[in-house]
């Protein structure tokens, strides 16, 4: 009756007497206690202090719990921002603090994790928004059997392979095409199926995001979004977007109609606002413009304002900068709404194709 779920009688920290734990406390500040003596609130004095939870926080079972703008171990180390914006940077796109995973610890997360290893959380994201839990058929944390087999898991939610359907990916899906066929027609001119941008599924591409109107086309080869910049204004406000390129109004012209065809400004105005701070124009890789820089069409990885950013810089995933679902700024992907990961690779909307 003393013994712990350990099988250890009294958690080494005391004695059993008629079934019953007597914890040791030699000092009689009883600082351990719990049915089995399984607490030992010593672990929350701070060596320096000496105080409990270095004056920061309360101890429950050897715990510390700190009070807001404090945290570590034993509430020792402050937090350099506010609580509310700590409380920002924690808040999941639900709108929920670590998305309930997790607790939030001067603007970062700290996720349930439920993995035995500790290596690798099924609980997982900035805002611990992804829980490989969901991608399992019965859930055992011991078992790898994602997707009932046929899909990976993507943030919690299957991706499921040809030929397979359903939240689990446990419904095979008939099919009078083969694999190699059924890609074969997704990929178009593209070398990817349904242009990166889609699923593929029996010689049909389905676009995603779901219901997002600016994806379209037969294998998923226009792109809207493209003609985004970054505060969202579409082709500069210069143009309309046709298939994921802007065609530009008269007197503009750009890859986002961001240029004016005629300038107020003398040719040596334009040229300081283009020179970097050695000097070069455009850092030597563009033109200068209206005092602004336009990179070398041919090396089509750099941009930046001062043409000074490589985009081979930014994360890839599936062969595809930021794998298509956002942009690249200055070497970090900006991903479109919906998106999420290094590589804008997660989908975080309610629905998935």
């Amino acid at each position: 009756m003393c013994k712990n779920s350990q099988d250890v009688i009294c958690s080494n920290a005391g004695t059993c007497h008629c079934g019953r734990c007597k914890c040791d406390n030699p000092d009689g500040n009883g600082l351990v206690y719990g049915k089995f003596c399984e607490c030992d609130d010593r672990e929350c004095i701070d060596d320096e202090t000496e105080e409990m939870c270095g004056g920061h926080g309360k101890c429950y079972c050897g715990n510390c719990y700190c009070e807001a703008g404090w945290h570590g171990d034993k509430c020792e180390f402050q937090c350099d921002i506010t609580p509310w914006e700590s409380k920002r940077r924690c808040t999941s796109p639900d709108g929920q603090i670590c998305s309930n995973r997790g607790t939030c610890v001067c603007g970062e997360c700290s996720c349930h994790d439920v993995d035995p290893t500790g290596d690798w959380g099924d609980i997982h994201g900035d805002t611990c928004e992804c829980d490989e839990r969901d991608c399992r058929a019965v859930y055992d944390r011991y078992s790898d059997d994602f997707c009932s087999g046929h899909g990976q898991c993507n943030c919690g939610r299957c991706d499921c392979k040809v030929g397979w359907y359903g939240k689990k990916c446990e419904h095979p899906r008939s099919c009078p095409l083969s694999a190699e066929e059924s890609i074969r027609r997704c990929q178009g001119s593209s070398d990817l199926p349904c242009s990166g941008r889609g699923k593929c599924e029996c010689g049909k591409c389905t676009c995603y995001p779901p219901g997002d109107s600016r994806v379209y086309g037969k294998t998923c080869e226009c792109d809207g979004r493209r003609c985004e910049g970054l505060d969202g204004t579409v082709c500069g406000g210069h143009g309309t977007c046709s298939c994921g390129r802007c065609v530009c109004e008269r007197g503009w012209f750009g890859t986002l109609c961001q240029h004016p065809r005629k300038c107020n400004m003398t040719e040596e105005q334009s040229k300081s606002l283009c020179e970097s701070a050695d000097g070069i124009l455009c850092s030597g890789k563009g033109s200068c413009h209206c005092g602004k820089c336009i990179c070398s069409a041919e090396e089509w990885y750099i941009s930046g304002e001062l043409c000074d950013c490589d985009d081979r810089d930014c994360d890839k995933h599936d062969g595809l900068i930021c794998t298509g679902n956002g942009i690249c700024s200055c070497g970090s992907c900006e991903c479109w709404r919906g998106w999420n990961g290094n590589a804008c690779e997660i989908w975080l909307g309610t629905d998935y194709p």
